[in-house]
């Protein structure tokens, strides 16, 4: 069995939501009642997703948020301890109860999701720069080691002062721009890598790159990929493609921006069968950053992170469907040969 790579330490600031979820055989027409099959609790956010599926792969991660003085928090602050992941530095709002999703899932895997923000859409630089501060100087070897990791559902205001707390401090910062927020070039452009989707690529490249994109199929999205790091958007640029996997483009080792680009398509193992597709991309962010905290290379680190996200919609639930580095190495294993047939595009 191919063991998975060693891990390091990731500080992530990103939402942390309760997520209430319901299970259908089809989604209900506008105004129409329906009986859901079942319905379940559990922990959500892409914060708290990342975070698990990082800490599953024995990455130690410090997560940094927000959440309400209100039941909901217990929960949330149990299902992080079932996880082991530190959430010694998460801030209180007496303002706003704590974030909330609500989730239907239909028979054939895919969801709607809406979610209530509350403590998370709370800013308050001047404490967020005191809890990074603070869990770097707890590290025995500093910001060795370090990846930080933001997304698109906490302020831009927020994200913008992590990425450049990070970067001061030597540590690689990843943002992976879901939803994609209006998000200032300058903190992009510190990414190692960008994460978006089809449609992130397009708004990003829509509003801050050098035209319209289109990303309709594998051939699309890799000369966006090329398109954006040629754009400066970032240092290294990852698309994902949900079943095809994801394309990478970074520039070539000793290149400067404009110049030689390298650039791939990693497919995803093809999973046993789908049963709930709501968080996979979560479960590939996470694993991405955990190898890469641990000196992976981008290109291994990405095929790992394709098995996570392929693992993850096998089982019904968010973090509960996340694979542990067991789990992720068994299905690397028997993925090895090829990662079999994709879902055609375009």
């Amino acid at each position: 069995m191919t063991d998975a790579p060693r891990t390091g330490d990731v500080i992530v600031l990103g939402s942390i939501n309760v997520d209430h979820s319901i299970y259908v055989d089809a989604f209900p027409e506008p105004g129409e009642t329906i009986l859901a099959r079942a319905g379940a609790k559990g922990l959500g956010g892409k914060g708290a997703n990342q975070s698990a599926a990082a800490s599953l792969l024995g990455a130690t991660v410090h997560l940094l948020g927000r959440v309400g003085d209100d039941e909901a928090a217990g929960f949330i602050r149990s299902r992080l301890e079932h996880f082991g992941i530190d959430a010694g530095e998460l801030a209180v709002s007496a303002d706003n109860s704590s974030g909330a999703a609500y989730i239907t899932v239909e028979s054939s895997g895919e969801n709607t999701v809406a979610v209530v923000s509350g403590a998370n859409a709370d800013v308050d630089i001047e404490s967020l720069t005191r809890a990074v501060d603070g869990v770097i100087g707890r590290l025995p070897s500093g910001a060795a080691d370090v990846v930080g990791l933001a997304q698109g559902e906490t302020p831009a205001r927020m994200t913008a002062a992590f990425a450049r707390r990070c970067r001061t401090a030597g540590v690689r910062f990843v943002v992976n721009l879901a939803p994609a927020i209006e998000l200032d070039r300058a903190t992009i452009a510190l990414a190692d890598p960008l994460i978006v989707n089809e449609g992130e690529a397009r708004a990003v490249h829509g509003r801050l790159g050098s035209g319209p994109i289109a990303v309709e199929t594998t051939d699309d999205a890799l000369t966006a990929a090329r398109r954006m790091l040629a754009d400066g958007l970032a240092e290294s640029i990852v698309i994902t493609l949900g079943a095809d996997g994801a394309v990478v483009a970074r520039r070539a080792d000793g290149a400067e921006p404009g110049d030689a680009v390298d650039a791939w398509h990693e497919p995803s193992p093809a999973p046993a069968g789908v049963v709930d597709t709501t968080g996979a991309g979560d479960a590939f962010v996470g694993a991405l950053v955990a190898l890469l905290s641990g000196g992976t290379d981008l290109k291994d680190a990405v095929r790992w992170a394709a098995a996570a996200g392929s693992a993850a919609v096998t089982k019904k639930g968010t973090t509960d469907s996340y694979p542990d580095r067991e789990a992720l190495a068994e299905l690397r294993s028997a993925g090895s040969a090829g990662a079999g047939p994709t879902k055609p595009r375009g």
